[in-house]
């Protein structure tokens, strides 16, 4: 494994922790307008290289599907289903990327990565539901949008290690696009709000990490490590995002929050350290 294969996909982790914080500062604003603002401000990250930007039709369609196609389905389910359940069944997605790996190509599934990834999921269940949630006895279509959701991401975050090689700049021109078709369905769904000062900032903070950088370093990381092990780091961003939320004065920590740290962190670890380690 090449030294430091993980460290983009730690920096994404870190980055994507950050979007609850900021998010609290953009409630009033609709969730297409939000993601359309942030994701077009996160192309630019990469306007410099927009050359790059050109790729087969193939690639583009699986990295607009990844991006645009994972946060329409996200908000949808918020829209349809209760936001905690949603959420919880949204971070089916690490576990997706560890358990379908073998399906894209990419290694064997060993005991040791079924195991951090149950338990990862476990301690991310527990700090998104702080220990309390409840699933209605029928099946709202808003947990099949969430459901879909997670396959989407973690197909795409999978699918990307398999297309032919495309530049890393490339994704500036998958959040433009994304950009774009958030707009048209602010647009056609949602009312037109006008951000204040401090929502701009908000916007402009969400589009240089959550919603743009942390893009162009998931897509990095994807190609140079290990899909799995990244996969099971990945249950860090809702321990991390509750830590900045406490720190930020927006959270707090209890029991809970420590049980399922300890949990994530070990899930973490197994599925991380080399084999020999």
């Amino acid at each position: 494994m090449k030294k430091f294969t993980l460290l983009p996909a730690l920096l994404a982790i870190l980055l994507w922790s950050s979007l609850a914080a900021l998010g609290t500062f953009t409630q009033r604003l609709p969730p297409f307008q939000v993601t359309a603002v942030a994701l077009f401000i996160g192309s630019l990250l990469a306007i410099h290289r927009i050359r790059d930007w050109k790729v087969a039709p193939h690639t583009l369609l699986i990295g607009v599907a990844g991006i645009f196609g994972y946060h329409c389905l996200l908000f949808t389910a918020f829209r349809t289903a209760p936001a905690l359940e949603a959420n919880l069944l949204n971070y089916l997605w690490p576990l997706l990327i560890v358990v379908l790996s073998p399906l894209f190509g990419l290694g064997k599934l060993t005991m040791r990565h079924i195991m951090a990834a149950a338990v990862g999921f476990s301690g991310a269940v527990l700090i998104v539901s702080k220990g309390r949630f409840d699933f209605a006895d029928s099946l709202p279509i808003g947990y099949l949008f969430a459901i879909t959701a997670a396959f989407t991401w973690s197909s795409y975050s999978l699918a990307t290690c398999k297309l032919p090689p495309f530049p890393n700049a490339a994704v500036g021109g998958f959040c433009l696009l994304s950009s774009l078709l958030a707009a048209l369905c602010h647009w056609l769904f949602e009312p037109a709000t006008i951000p204040d000062n401090e929502e701009w900032l908000a916007l402009l903070l969400m589009g240089i990490g959550p919603l743009g950088a942390s893009f162009f370093l998931w897509d990095k990381a994807m190609k140079g490590g290990d899909p799995k092990q990244i996969g099971a780091l990945s249950y860090l961003t809702p321990l991390l995002s509750t830590l900045i939320l406490a720190i930020s004065g927006l959270g707090e920590l209890n029991t809970i929050t420590w049980t399922a740290g300890t949990l994530i962190l070990i899930g973490a670890a197994i599925g991380s350290l080399s084999r020999g380690r």
